[in-house]
């Protein structure tokens, strides 16, 4: 029996009074396949012989395949669903009076199904409750974070054995499930869809493409005869560092073919909820609709909450979480306070900032800002990009830009002061020691540097602190002029000019060469030898500084990479330098 006719005889079992041309519309295949398919289907006795039933041969054949397991996905934090994402897993969102998981569990319930298990991550004691009231199974990632829902599959993989495969954040209009399946197959709708990988051949088999393919659903289900081989690759996969960022999907590929056969659904029976749009879409009336921040962009843009439309998220940022939306005419970016950030930055500071900068072209435009809890809105600047770190001509750009506003020598009410972000940061850590071995030394040695900088400072205007390669925005105005702005004033304060050559420096990760290449891009008449030695101070002192602010965010669960690493080895290797070739830090 081939893949149409199993999907026929699957089809027909779960639909009484069933006639030719609503079979195709179910199942996707053509009116000839169908006709085809039934013919053959008569001839097998699988079906009586005038309706579309079952006869007793059929439905004995059936028994031998009569499903009873599922897993449900759902332990991805749903970035795209900002922003409501830090309020709830995807899984429990509600929709038309039900949550996407529960009702996901009546449906696998209304066809037998009761062996569930539940993998989870983000916001895992939200779920809790399904244990006692559906008896199921968690199953905890605690890596939801780093790696892929590959991993999260691997870790149920013991429960393969003629398995559902379920994302939790699907809304089926008719149950998709069935009592029977007689084989293998990966869902997928008829629509197309620029980021898909797979397309369906003649055969119904998947095809692996690179774009444009059918829309992945993402429910499969793996027979018991599929089950170990499925099983062995998310196993192999899983502890292979290559894969920590795959699908499960992946694991389902020989060459260029999928091994599971495609089973193909109509676009409109299914629902997949990914964004905050998409959740409106669906239900308007959604209680999860009620965000703060949707209600904030639309009293400050006198406007009601459906007008926000075409929200998309941006990448996250080291301290930060943003999206982009759309009202009127204008595109706007809205920031939404990262975890910790209340300990790490004052808002009211910041505030009083934009306040000093925001009618001089320095900045972003402003929309709103609360300088309680640091929500803020900007015009987003059209056609822009950030300064290219390696980009010569970007780098004298910028830093003319930088020196220009210093050179306003504008003044706030308070200072950045260095020893006491240290100490700050440090502080944060509850008791915890450093993870590096050597810390205490590299923190002494920093300390005399300090004394250094103290002495031999520049005058202190405001500084933005934080004027690293991706806070400058390089754009074209409305007269095709090319214009720089500054953004992302959150660590803002007095302090000497020369930090913010260092602050760049150490976030692009220059080498010493590099570094003096950027020092002469600002001081374009020559800087002189004590001012560079000045740099390389604060170079090595906002190395520990960042270094002791990535390790209180490592505890709170952010890595930075790379990154952390090479801010610690500035505070060593600057001190170095200055103490080889200076001859002393007087």
């Amino acid at each position: 029996m081939n893949v149409y006719e199993s999907e026929i005889l699957a089809y027909i079992n779960s639909h009484q009074n069933i006639n030719q041309r609503e079979l195709a519309e179910g199942t996707g295949f053509s009116l000839g396949m169908i006709n085809k398919s039934i013919r053959k289907l008569r001839v097998q006795n699988m079906l009586s012989d005038r309706a579309l039933t079952l006869s007793i041969e059929g439905r004995e054949y059936l028994d031998k395949y009569r499903t009873g397991k599922a897993i449900i996905l759902a332990a991805g934090f749903g970035m795209r669903m900002v922003p409501i994402n830090t309020e709830m897993p995807k899984g429990l969102l509600e929709v038309r009076g039900e949550t996407l998981i529960e009702r996901l569990i009546e449906q696998l319930h209304e066809v037998g199904i009761t062996d569930i298990d539940v993998v989870v991550g983000f916001m895992k004691e939200s779920y809790e409750f399904l244990i006692d009231k559906y008896d199921v199974r968690l199953v905890v990632n605690t890596e939801y974070a780093s790696k892929n829902n590959l991993h999260s599959l691997a870790l149920a993989a013991k429960g393969l054995d003629g398995t559902y495969i379920v994302p939790c954040d699907m809304y089926f209009e008719r149950n998709p499930f069935r009592e029977y399946e007689l084989y293998s197959w990966y869902m997928v709708d008829e629509e197309h869809d620029y980021d898909s990988y797979v397309i369906v051949n003649r055969k119904q088999g998947l095809n692996h493409i690179s774009h444009n393919g059918n829309h992945m659903v993402g429910l499969a289900y793996i027979t018991q005869e599929d089950s170990s081989k499925v099983r062995e690759r998310l196993i192999e996969m899983d502890v292979d560092p290559e894969y920590h960022g795959a699908f499960w999907e992946d694991a389902l590929f020989e060459s260029d073919e999928m091994i599971l056969n495609a089973r193909v659904i109509n676009s409109k029976y299914v629902t997949e909820i990914n964004t905050y749009e998409q959740l409106r879409e669906l239900d308007e009336n959604s209680s999860n609709l009620d965000s703060e921040e949707i209600s904030i962009a639309a009293d400050s843009l006198k406007v009601i909450p459906s007008e926000i439309r075409n929200i998309e998220v941006l990448k996250k940022g080291m301290t930060n979480r943003s999206f982009k939306f759309e009202c009127g005419d204008h595109r706007y970016i809205m920031r939404i306070p990262g975890e910790g950030t209340g300990q790490l930055i004052n808002r009211r500071e910041e505030y009083e900032v934009y306040q000093t900068i925001k009618e001089l072209n320095l900045c972003d435009d402003l929309v709103y800002m609360n300088p309680e809890n640091g929500y803020k809105i900007t015009k987003f600047i059209e056609n822009g990009r950030n300064c290219d770190a390696a980009s010569a001509d970007d780098i004298k750009k910028c830093m003319k830009v930088l020196r220009g506003f210093h050179g306003l020598k504008l003044q706030v009410n308070h200072s950045f002061d260095l020893k006491e972000k240290i100490e700050f940061y440090e502080s944060l850590w509850q008791g915890k020691e450093s993870c590096y071995r050597d810390y205490k030394e590299t923190k002494r040695n920093v300390y005399k540097l300090l004394e250094f900088v103290e002495a031999n400072a520049h005058e202190k205007c405001l500084c933005h602190i934080d004027s690293v390669c991706d806070n400058f925005m390089i754009y074209q105005d409305a007269e095709g002029r090319e214009q720089i702005r500054l953004i992302d004033w959150e660590y803002a304060g007095m302090q000497d000019p020369n930090l913010d050559i260092a602050m760049f420096a150490i976030y692009a990760m220059f080498d010493r060469e590099q570094i003096d290449a950027l020092i002469d891009s600002y001081y374009v008449e020559g800087c002189e030898e004590k001012t560079r030695y000045l740099i390389y101070a604060y170079i090595a002192i906002a190395g520990l500084t960042w270094s002791n602010w990535c390790e209180y965010k490592r505890h709170l669960g952010v890595e930075f990479g790379e990154y952390s690493l090479r801010q610690y080895r500035y505070a060593k290797e600057y001190f170095r330098i200055l103490e080889n070739e200076m001859g002393g830090l007087d």
